[in-house]
């Protein structure tokens, strides 16, 4: 590890040599217009005839090495409330736009579409990103990571498209109110993305090679203002809901009951990149509902957060440590008790310095004993080099009030449970290089869970080479109450290696092999499991794809598993189990109206038995109004005796209906053998103003046998974002 962290250093040290951002002389002038604009998608005002225009697009896929086949025009202005920008996109080929639906923040891959990223603050890691498909549903984010984009962030902008057979042409306005950036400058890195797939081409304003996505700031050219953008006045959004909601447990015999809510966000700059969020009473009725999984793993598994309060700057809290290693998981709050209140100031304090505080205070439940919890988080990051970072991360959840002070009740709701933690980020100047090096203590006032956790990473691209190593040790007496840990006490090394074939003509787009292997100790260095297996990715002209892998599994059990997730027998700890598996996979180019997936595996499984598991994805569009989706998972388990051949469907299906691009009427249908339980999930969505929303959702779940009711919810709620 102390190896992996020199090697990191030393490669931020080089990449301060190279800081220099590689498209830093693609410059567009963006310059001051008193001529009114309107948003139509037509873009005949009169602001338009005296702007700068970027064109002649660089080609990105399928090759990346000359310019643009189909042209593309950018032009951009702004007054003292909005940056404007018009794009025009020709096209050589006729036919059909191709896009899934109205629906926002849509499938970059499965859309004729334009995205703008914009960094605001010119370091190369943090920015906005907004855009549209040929139709006209927008797409709006915060960018973090150097090229990550989160779409739950919304804002409020305005935007129009036309079409003709010629061309199709994109007018947005953005309030800079919606956005954060730093005071008095007047330059910001931007870039500009265009895929249009009767070409099946990607392109960008700015050269960008082809194995990194057009996303990536590390490439974006300069937006030079003619005078630095507005000084930020006073923005204050006040966003209030009401909601009703009719429920009933039928599986536990309740009469309906009927429930009124009030409560909303507070948003406040406190500078013009820092933001104070404030939440009261908050209501997630309107979330989208977890997609059901078939759960074949010993461990458990992630969902991500999809409540909007937890969102904006969410990789300051969320990103920190591994996917398997979260310090801080805000799923965690609010599981299954109401939220009080909460605050949260993020955003950046100026270029090199990034800050995040979050504080929220939940209910007791008398029920239970469960006494009222507080969770504060203090996140701090500092821009290192030309693109890498340090960050620090505190997490504390505390216990308030318990309803006595029994024994029982402290150790099953603990005191307190704190986690401090150090990390370094890197990221080369040219985007080839990146890694991560973190140390975590955790600290309970029962000392068994005062543990540790050390992480590192690196790894490297380039067009044909891929690679990459790690190395994690989390202690047995690790604790993250507020995180998302599911294993301790192990040790494990990891790694891949991977090349890629670029023919220059031809069908295929790219093809090669990568290995990946990943072996699992305890902390005595003992071997518990592991899993190798090597794949071969054919990437074809189209965006089809097709996908085969082999793979070899071990497993030495550290605690009693049922290989069927059914409640059956267990298998005991400490038996070993060895197979190997097999499978292909292959998704249909996004081009055709009706598209398809398929991901096979075959082969052996714990306890000398055979697994045989088959996923399918199929989707039929009829344009731009109607999105239909199904999602079947089918496994088969061969075992000996007590378990014997179990077989098993997760069914899910999705008719998504887009009536403009502010109605939407989404409809979600899951029906999951293993669990034993069919859930339908009905929302109805006006966005009758920006960043505003009328939501009609319905839910309801069944046992599957016999078939009954469980529980269902009618929620009505009204939002409506007021500014100053």
């Amino acid at each position: 590890m102390k190896k992996l962290i020199q090697v990191s250093l030393f490669l931020g040290v080089l990449s301060s040599v190279c800081a220099q951002k590689k498209n830093e002389d693609f410059r567009l002038h963006i310059r001051k217009t008193t001529e009114p604009i309107v948003i139509d998608g037509v873009g005949d005002d009169k602001a338009w005839q005296a702007t700068e225009v970027a064109k002649d697009f660089f080609m990105v896929l399928p090759n990346d090495d000359g310019p643009a086949n189909e042209q593309t025009e950018i032009r951009m202005t702004y007054d003292d409330k909005n940056i404007y920008l018009l794009a025009t996109f020709y096209h050589s080929e006729l036919g059909e736009y191709y896009v899934e639906s109205l629906r926002r923040d849509f499938s970059f891959g499965k859309n004729d579409n334009f995205l703008l990223f914009i960094d605001s603050f010119n370091n190369q890691t943090t920015g906005f990103s907004f855009g549209s498909n040929a139709y006209g549903a927008q797409w709006d984010g915060t960018m973090y990571n150097g090229s990550k984009i989160d779409l739950n962030w919304d804002s409020k902008w305005i935007s129009k498209t036309t079409r003709d057979d010629k061309k199709w042409v994109f007018e947005m306005a953005v309030p800079f109110k919606s956005i954060r950036y730093k005071d008095g400058v007047t330059e910001w890195g931007i870039n500009f993305s265009r895929l249009d797939l009767k070409a099946s081409e990607k392109s960008s304003w700015t050269p960008i090679p082809r194995q990194f996505p057009t996303a990536s700031l590390a490439y974006t050219g300069t937006l030079v203002w003619d005078n630095p953008p507005p000084s930020p006045k006073l923005n204050f959004s006040v966003i209030p809901y009401v909601s009703s909601i009719a429920s009933q447990n039928i599986e536990n015999n309740e009469d309906v009951d009927y429930d009124f809510k009030i409560g909303g966000d507070v948003k406040l700059s406190l500078s013009s990149s820092l933001n104070l969020d404030v939440t009261i009473n908050p209501d997630f009725s309107q979330v989208e509902v977890d997609r059901q999984v078939t759960n074949l793993n010993r461990f458990e598994l992630f969902f991500p957060e999809r409540r909007q309060f937890f969102l904006e700057n969410a990789d300051l809290f969320a990103n920190f440590g591994y996917p398997s290693i979260r310090p801080f998981f805000s799923r965690r709050i609010g599981l299954g008790v109401p939220i009080q209140a909460g605050a949260r100031v993020s955003g950046n304090l100026n270029n090199n310095w990034r800050l995040g505080v979050m504080d929220m205070q939940t209910a007791a439940v008398d029920e239970t004993g469960l006494p009222s919890q507080n969770f504060g988080v203090i996140s701090l990051q500092r821009k290192v080099f030309s693109r890498s970072s340090i960050g620090l991360m505190l997490v504390n959840k505390e216990s308030f009030n318990y309803r006595d002070e029994t024994d029982s009740l402290r150790t099953l709701y603990p005191q307190y449970n704190r986690n401090l933690g150090v990390e370094y980020n890197l990221a080369s100047a040219d985007n080839a290089w990146s890694g991560k090096t973190f140390a975590l203590k955790s600290f309970s006032p029962d000392k068994e869970g005062d543990g540790f956790t050390l992480a590192s990473n690196i790894e490297y691209k380039d067009r044909n080479w891929k690679w990459g190593i790690e190395e994690q040790w989390v202690s047995k007496d690790y604790s993250a109450e507020v995180g998302f840990v599911p294993r301790n006490g192990y040790i494990n090394f990891k790694g891949f290696v991977g090349y890629s074939f670029l023919p220059k003509k031809g069908k295929i787009l790219s093809h090669g092999p990568t290995l990946n292997t990943s072996y699992y100790f305890d902390e005595n260095l003992n071997r518990t499991d592991n899993t190798s297996y090597i794949k071969y990715d054919i990437d074809f002209r189209n965006r089809s794809g097709l996908t085969f892998f082999l793979a070899d599994d071990y497993v030495a059990l550290l605690t009693p598993f049922d290989p069927t997730r059914l409640g059956k027998t267990k298998l005991q700890t400490g038996t070993e189990h060895q197979w190997n598996a097999y499978g292909v996979g292959y998704q249909s180019k996004p081009q055709s109206l009706f598209t398809y997936g398929i991901d096979t595996r075959f082969g052996g499984y714990y306890a000398g038995g055979n697994r045989t598991s088959i996923t399918t994805e199929l989707g039929y569009r009829f344009q731009p109004y109607v999105s239909l989706s199904a999602n079947l998972n089918y496994n088969n388990i061969g075992l000996p005796a007590p378990w014997y051949t179990n077989e098993f469907w997760l069914i899910g299906s999705e008719v998504d209906i887009t009536f403009t691009n502010k109605l939407f009427f989404a409809n979600l249908f899951q029906y999951n053998e293993q669990t034993g339980n069919l859930n339908v999930n009905s929302r109805l969505q006006w966005r009758y103003a920006p960043a505003s929303d009328l939501f009609l959702v319905y839910t309801n779940d069944y046992f599957i046998e016999p078939f009954e009711g469980r529980q269902w919810a009618l929620t009505l709620k009204f939002t409506y974002w007021f500014n100053k």
